[in-house]
């Protein structure tokens, strides 16, 4: 394997924000209900492994060639995989200006570019280990981690011989046996040293021990409560995206389309499924009233109006203001000065709902989102 760090970090780095931008829910959602509570430290190590696991990728395929026909750039007798175990260490030493008779050149081992491929090959799995011990724990798993570490670097390098499966027509990289070991050992000295690393973060099992604590209080964490509002949101963008956005752009349409969705999904279903929403029930809470009973259809018709007239305002303002007019009429000068008016006021009005949700953050769960405020609901865990 040929390493280029630029480029692959680079690279690794865009793809990470644009496939962590479209994960980050179903994580958040899969973190919920695995732990009881969206752990920080949870994400940072799915994320970051996520990370590691594309710039590894890049790292072995990357600069990629300019052309699919790399069979042109290579002479006949090219040879395109190297299938003598430890030939690396013969490349290092033919490759090296040592005199053996003279220890002070040994250090010129580790200057040539033999070796610092060997080595960066050894450490690219790495870790690998350290994560695969973080995620089974016991040291009895070595084996899954040998295997595991050997099953990618083989997939890696079955990529490379096949020219990306069929995209080159040749091999722009070697299939090397000694990148296979390794890689491999590297994966396997990763999950052994892995304990000197992990001493230093929270392990598993303190993640779940407390959300297992967490499980015990009725609270729902309000991130969670955000989370389910925006479930059912994003579930309301996506049907017209898919539907009646694919056939119009109207703003006075997808304004329709929304309302009557919001309405369905924030007041019909949960009040046809006891006071859960398809957020909230994937979240595993749902709302009850004050005194604990199922919400009657006044509280859920008032949290409704709480939650989709600032989202209304913002829709039919941003219409209003939308509307041009020709600089020669004479509405011109007051169509200005709404606009203004209507965008101060947006922003005044989207600020103050910002501080209020900072505010309810900080609290943890102990006040309510003004929305099940004036409802006089309480989220509550199924």
């Amino acid at each position: 394997m040929q390493f280029s760090w630029n480029s692959c970090t680079r690279t690794a780095f865009l793809t990470f924000i644009l496939l962590g931008f479209f994960l980050i829910i179903p994580w958040l959602i899969y973190s919920y209900r695995k732990y009881g509570y969206l752990s920080l430290w949870a994400s940072i190590v799915a994320y970051s492994f996520i990370f590691y696991m594309l710039s590894a990728l890049f790292l072995v395929l990357l600069p990629l060639p300019d052309t699919r026909n790399t069979c042109a750039l290579q002479s006949p007798d090219t040879v395109h995989y190297s299938l003598v175990p430890f030939y690396f260490i013969w490349d290092v030493i033919n490759s090296s200006s040592v005199v053996w008779s003279q220890p002070s050149t040994y250090i010129q081992i580790f200057k040539q570019s033999a070796f610092l491929q060997a080595a960066f090959n050894f450490l690219l799995l790495l870790p690998l280990g350290v994560y695969l011990r973080y995620f089974f724990q016991h040291k009895r798993f070595w084996k899954k981690a040998l295997g595991l570490g050997f099953a990618l670097s083989l997939f890696f390098e079955t990529t490379q011989i096949t020219g990306i499966y069929g995209i080159y027509n040749c091999p722009y990289r070697i299939f090397d046996v000694d990148d296979l070991l390794l890689n491999s050992t590297s994966a396997l000295f990763g999950f052994i040293i892995a304990p000197v690393i992990l001493a230093l973060f929270p392990s598993r099992n303190n993640l779940i021990a407390k959300g297992e604590k967490m499980q015990e209080s009725p609270l729902v964490p309000p991130l969670s409560q955000l989370l389910a509002v925006f479930i059912d949101y994003l579930l309301i963008k996506i049907s017209w995206t898919l539907t009646v956005g694919l056939f119009t752009t109207s703003g006075f349409a997808e304004f329709v389309y929304k309302t009557i969705c919001f309405f369905i999904l924030f007041y019909v279903v949960p009040f046809i499924w006891d006071g859960k929403t398809i957020g909230t029930n994937i979240l595993r809470f749902k709302l009850i009233n004050v005194d604990g009973e199922v919400p009657m259809w006044q509280y859920l018709l008032k949290r409704f109006f709480a939650l989709y007239l600032p989202l209304a305002t913002s829709w039919f303002l941003t219409i209003f203001a939308g509307i041009e007019l020709d600089i020669t009429s004479n509405l011109y000068p007051y169509h200005v000065w709404i606009t203004v008016t209507i965008f101060a006021f947006l922003i005044i009005m989207w600020a103050v709902l910002f501080i209020h949700t900072m505010f309810i953050l900080i609290k943890r769960g102990k006040r309510n989102f003004y929305f099940d405020y004036v409802a006089d609901l309480v989220p509550r865990k199924k």
